[in-house]
């Protein structure tokens, strides 16, 4: 359990900027998957349900402006900044072992 804060700016307003915090890293990447989720229910309000793949889900992360982690760490007591490409890494470790259950 590593808490871990999530930096996002959507746009290059730096008003669009917010964050969320998490208990754990897996809890913050599941809040990435949801927040492209409540993204595709905006954009398609008459859809019963919503499905994607990997791919359109990274190149949601990718389309934002900036989105990072801060993710704690035990041994230094800090945090340590966490980039686009390592969170899609560990969205796809983590979606790879719930595909697999």
């Amino acid at each position: 359990m590593s808490h871990t804060i999530l930096l996002i700016q959507p746009t290059k307003k730096p008003d669009s900027r917010t964050y969320s915090d998490y208990e754990s890293i897996n809890e913050c990447l599941e809040g990435i998957c949801k927040i492209y989720e409540e993204h595709l229910k905006k954009a398609h309000p008459q859809s019963p349900s919503i499905t994607y793949d990997i791919s359109q889900l990274f190149d949601f992360i990718d389309q934002l402006h900036d989105l990072s982690c801060l993710v704690f760490q035990k041994s230094s007591t800090t945090y340590c900044p966490r980039n686009k490409d390592w969170i899609k890494e560990k969205i796809y470790i983590m979606l790879r072992k719930q595909a697999g259950k």
